[in-house]
């Protein structure tokens, strides 16, 4: 019987998934360079805890046993995570007495959605997250930070592989929230709710929204469309929110905390960083900054990278742990590139070499060749077969092996060039020694 392929659940050829090691990998690489230190939590969460912040209940995969047993929680109590962020709240409660503050975690890890498969939107995909947790306060020069290490991450990939550049996008809901208070506007969350889809849906619509959903006059709703255009990559953004004539404390707190990161960027990762003041992110629980990230070339996957300030996500009633945190879909942007052909390693197996076999009486001193090439460091297999010289030439050019090791001679046989070697000194050029990786 054949198998059919089941839409939302991408899975890549070994090329492929060699090129996605390479990404997360240098993710990893990059957050531990700025302390960021690793945990992984576990893929179910408490349906009252996926539920706890928004109406997210159509996202989740409920987890049942197929055989419930008397005393088990009720059926449909378990979800998948559609996030890494609620299940890292949960944990920051749960260990919070064995955590130093403020506490510097970065997750790599699947996560699940119930969501209609397109390109670039997944039912199981890998995010990439690092969040800074604080003990009841936490500075905001925070926020800067973690943009500034997402937009490094996103550098390496871009100079390392060959991957687009990005441009992140950057608002705060202080200042919108003072911005519609000092309107008059009571339901901040909800004229957010409707911003939100000004690119999807354009602003006359989300004018009519605004006053016919919420009851907003035409002024207001005309002012919140003018503050949603502004777009700056420095902080001119501030004049021309003051340009429009609403005040509010919020609004000039807001104002400044997204001032200090859009200068902070300027300075470190020019053109990398905008204030973009229609940014609302749709989940209720962020109260500050907040980051949507667009890959450049690929706007239409949408935001590949986002997140904010959260002040209140976690909490026992007692303590509270706010944070700030970022979060980037690494298969939205892998998955249609990997899919495509256009970023995949150069060969579909980590082996450099390939140890021959000329006789199988004589495998065991092949399998020594290999193990002291190994120990040096360098991938190596022996040929399956005691074949001839041609063939076993063959297999290993069909899995893209650069080298064959025959006796005392290596031969690269993509040059033909044969020449004596030792497996304790030899040592192959650098960019043979590992598959590359590059956008093609």
């Amino acid at each position: 019987m054949r198998t059919k392929p089941l839409s939302g659940f991408p899975e890549f050829l070994p090329a492929g998934r060699i090129a996605e090691l390479a990404v997360l990998d240098t993710l990893r690489e990059t957050f531990e360079l700025h302390g960021f230190a690793p945990i992984e939590t576990r893929a179910v969460e408490t349906m009252d805890a996926l539920t706890r912040k928004g109406e997210i209940t159509k996202e989740v995969y409920t987890v049942r046993r197929l055989h419930a047993v008397e005393g088990e929680a009720p059926k449909d109590d378990l979800g998948l995570h559609f996030d890494l962020t609620v299940p890292f709240a949960r944990y920051v409660q749960e260990f919070a007495g064995h955590l130093a503050f403020p506490f510097r975690r970065y997750q790599i890890q699947k996560v699940w959605r119930g969501e209609r498969p397109q390109e670039g939107r997944y039912r199981e995909f890998t995010q990439a997250d690092i969040d800074i947790v604080g003990d009841n306060t936490l500075a905001a020069h925070h926020d800067v930070e973690v943009a500034l290490v997402m937009l490094e991450a996103f550098e390496r990939l871009h100079t390392r592989f060959g991957l687009p550049p990005v441009v992140m996008h950057v608002n705060n809901r202080k200042l919108a929230e003072g911005f519609y208070r000092g309107l008059g506007v009571e339901d901040h969350l909800a004229v957010l709710q409707r911003v939100d889809k000004l690119d999807k849906i354009g602003p006359d619509a989300v004018a009519k929204l605004l006053v016919d959903d919420l009851g907003i006059s035409p002024e207001a709703a005309a002012k919140c469309l003018e503050l949603a255009t502004i777009q700056t990559a420095d902080t001119s953004f501030v004049e021309q929110v003051r340009a429009l004539g609403v005040e509010n404390p919020l609004l000039d707190e807001g104002l400044a905390a997204l001032a200090e990161v859009v200068d902070a960027a300027a300075k470190a990762v020019p053109g990398r960083l905008v204030a973009d003041l229609k940014i609302a992110r749709g989940l209720d629980y962020y109260t500050g900054t907040v980051y949507e990230t667009e890959l450049t070339g690929f706007e239409s996957l949408g935001s590949i990278c986002s997140g904010g300030r959260y002040d209140s996500l976690a909490t026992d009633g007692k303590r509270t742990w706010p944070g700030v945190g970022i979060s980037i879909g690494v298969s939205r942007i892998l998955a249609p590139l990997i899919g495509k052909g256009e970023f995949v390693a150069s060969r579909s197996v980590p082996t450099c070499v390939l140890v021959a076999v000329d006789a199988e009486d004589t495998r065991v001193a092949s399998n020594d060749v290999a193990a002291r090439l190994r120990a040096r460091g360098i991938p190596t297999e022996v040929a399956p077969k005691a074949d001839k010289y041609g063939k076993q030439i063959r297999y290993a050019d069909r899995r893209g092996i650069p080298f064959v090791w025959f006796g005392d001679t290596v031969k690269d046989i993509r040059t033909g060039d044969q020449s004596p070697a030792d497996p304790d000194t030899w040592t192959p050029p650098a960019e043979d020694l590992t598959p590359s990786i590059a956008r093609g």
